[in-house]
């Protein structure tokens, strides 16, 4: 068994009609020999929005992402099936840190009838992990704070997928023994909003409607 932990990098949205578009795909390879986890591969790509092809400057701001790392990078699809490809034939659990990176899986998955059935036993690390360190009173804990916690230098830099996949895994890696992962099947579930966005009015678990707010300056019309 391995254990996928990867993040994603999507467009910010400051409208609550617009849609997020994932424009990065960073994810970590972590194996298990004789009780003990480590990173033994990465993967990266870039993804090229379609809906709005055009990186808002918001979007550059908050990712480091500029427009010429996503004018020539391959779309959604071809971007699954090179994440896929390198997932391998070995059965895997898919972790990401929170619920927001599935939500958006599936979302642009089920938007271009795309097969769901990669998207399996998939764990939310960060619910886990904050469940760990606040057992009595649940309070989600950043991924900067569980580096913090864990004494983990942060590599990289925060909002880049790889960056933010490989502290993910370090602190996995950490806590491996600790963590329980489960295993079940994305097209099997049915309550998922097929609605996120960065924007205003969002869900509370999404961290980003503080930041659309903010740079929403303009005034109704």
């Amino acid at each position: 068994m391995q254990y996928i932990i990867y993040d994603l990098e999507f467009t910010v949205q400051r409208k609550q009609h617009q849609i997020a578009e994932i424009i990065e795909i960073g994810a970590v390879r972590v194996k298990e020999t004789d009780g003990t986890a480590a990173i033994v591969d990465t993967f990266q790509t870039f993804v090229k929005p379609t809906k709005q092809p055009t990186l808002t400057p918001s979007t550059v701001s908050f990712t480091g992402i500029k427009q010429e790392d996503v004018v020539g990078a391959p779309q959604f699809r071809e971007a699954v099936k090179a994440f896929t490809e390198w997932i391998g034939e070995e059965d895997y659990y898919l972790c990401s840190w929170g619920p927001d990176d599935k939500m958006q899986l599936l979302r642009q998955t089920r938007e271009l009838q795309m097969e769901l059935d990669w998207i399996r036993n998939h764990n939310n690390l960060q619910s886990q992990y904050s469940r760990m360190i606040n057992p009595e009173v649940y309070k989600q804990v950043g991924l900067k704070r569980a580096l913090e916690i864990e004494e983990i230098v942060l590599q990289g830099q925060q909002h880049r997928a790889l960056d933010d996949a490989y502290n993910t895994a370090q602190v996995f890696v950490k806590r491996y023994s600790a963590f329980t992962l489960e295993k079940n099947l994305a097209s099997e579930e049915l309550l998922y909003s097929t609605e996120l966005v960065y924007s205003e009015g969002e869900a509370s678990h999404n961290p980003f409607g503080a930041l659309a707010k903010l740079l929403d300056t303009g005034t109704s019309s």
